[in-house]
Order: structure tokens, then sequence, then C-alpha cells
């Protein structure tokens, strides 16, 4: 976070040529990483959430979501998401860690790991450039290449012990209670399909063919969709209808195999 606000200055400024100061300061969300959650005992994910949210209150996010401990199961249950939800009123209330903008400024292992990443990040930022931006690096199947080994060599660590994951590759244990997971009731899917079933009867359907024509017209050409699209969903068009009527434009995207 702290290297991404520099380069975010930085590149507003410099590549961009911004002059609104306003422009150089980067706000962003986090979220806690679901992607390090465990089945195997799901309760350590509580420590896991909360030692991440405070990971990003000290890197300074302007929003925060916590994930529930039962993400690795099924959907978060109500126990799950208000343990979540004390998890982030503990952080702000009790830990002291909003009493100060920047409790961390000035250390010299924060800073030397926020130039080592900034210094890696650009290295990236410049090799795409290199092979002509995002787009076309995306079409030679480069940033799935990369995200592909970085999963491979994070196998291979988790099987080899060389990173621990505690409960799953290390002090495991054989009778792992779980929490009681939230269930969703097929009535749940009937009400949902009988609210569109609904909306699509009672709905000005001149008015959304004709908001889902003029998108189209406007993805033929170099018109900007955002407000097209806003005005197909003003007449409740649905996702479905509205990223379907961009299919004969735009194609359907097929990610590039890669080895």
């Amino acid at each position: 976070m702290r290297a991404a606000r520099r380069m975010w200055a930085r590149t507003m400024r410099e590549r961009f040529g911004a002059r609104d100061p306003r422009s150089w300061m980067l706000r962003f969300h986090t979220q806690t990483a679901g992607c390090s959650l465990t089945a195997q005992q799901p309760y350590n994910n509580i420590v896991r959430v909360a030692i991440q949210a405070l990971a990003g209150i000290l890197g300074g996010t302007q929003s925060l979501h916590t994930d529930s401990y039962d993400e690795a199961l099924a959907l978060p249950g109500d126990h799950a998401v208000t343990v979540a939800l004390r998890t982030q009123q503990i952080l702000a209330e009790e830990s002291g860690v909003t009493n100060t903008i920047d409790p961390l400024g000035g250390s010299y292992f924060v800073e030397a790991l926020t130039d080592r990443m900034e210094r890696d990040a650009q290295d990236y930022i410049d090799r795409i450039d290199a092979m002509g931006g995002v787009v076309a690096a995306i079409e030679t199947g480069f940033q799935q290449r990369e995200i592909a080994d970085a999963a491979y060599r994070y196998q291979g660590q988790y099987d080899r012990k060389e990173k621990t994951i505690v409960g799953a590759n290390k002090y495991k244990m054989n009778d792992t209670v779980k929490p009681e997971l939230l269930k969703i009731h097929q009535d749940v899917e009937e009400r949902q399909l009988a609210r569109l079933k609904e909306l699509r009867r009672t709905r000005d359907t001149v008015r959304v063919e004709s908001a889902l024509e003029a998108m189209r017209e406007g993805a033929e050409g170099e018109q900007n969709l955002i407000p097209l699209m806003l005005e197909a969903a003003r007449a409740y068009a649905t996702v479905g209808e509205i990223s379907t009527a961009l299919i004969p434009v735009f194609g359907t995207y097929r990610e590039a195999s890669v080895i």
C-alpha cells in the first residue's frame, strides 16, 4: 500500500501529467485475504483475518472488509459475520492503532520493504510497457502465465512444508471441529425467479429495447458506454441482458492457454 501510493502519485504526475494534487492521492479499499483461509481448523481464520486487517490499517487503507472464518467452507453464517465485524470494532476501539496517522512511520524495516516492493512492481510495469501495454500482454498470456507460475511455486512450497499453513500442513488435528454452516434454501431461488418474472412483466419493454439498442450502437462507435449502460439499468434491463447485448460487438472473451 505504501509503495502503491508513491507509484500512483509519481505515475499520475510524470506519465499522465496530472496537475491537480487531489488526483495524486491513491485511495483504496482493503479486503482480507480469502485465499489464505483454510477449511481445516476454520477458527484459526479468525486470527488470520485479525492480523490481515491490522496490516491493512497500518498500511493506511480508507475502508476495510474482514472475511468471515467459515468462508473456506460456505457463504458466511451469522455468527461468523458477527465475529468479522467485531474484529474491526476491536481494532478500531481497543487497539489504539487509529490514534496516530502512521504508527509504523520511520521504521527502517518497513521502509526497506516499501522500497523493494516499489522497485519490483515498477519492473513489472516496465516489462508490460515493453510488450505494448496491458492488453497486448494479456493477449500473449503474460499475466495468466505469471499467475500460474506463482500458484505452482506456492503449491510446491506448501507440499514441501517450506511454507507453513497452521492446521493444514503443520499442527494438524484428526478431529477438526467444523462450525455450523449457512444453508441457502431452495425457496430463495424460487422467490428470486418470481421477482424477475414479475419485473419483466411490468417494466416498459419498449424503453428496455430502446436502451439496449442504443448501447449496442454506442459500442459499435466511439461513445462512452457507461451512461448508456446506466440508462439501460434505469429501464430495468438485467445485467444478463446488458452483457448479452454487447456480445455481437465485442464477442466473448476466451483466456489464452498458457504453459
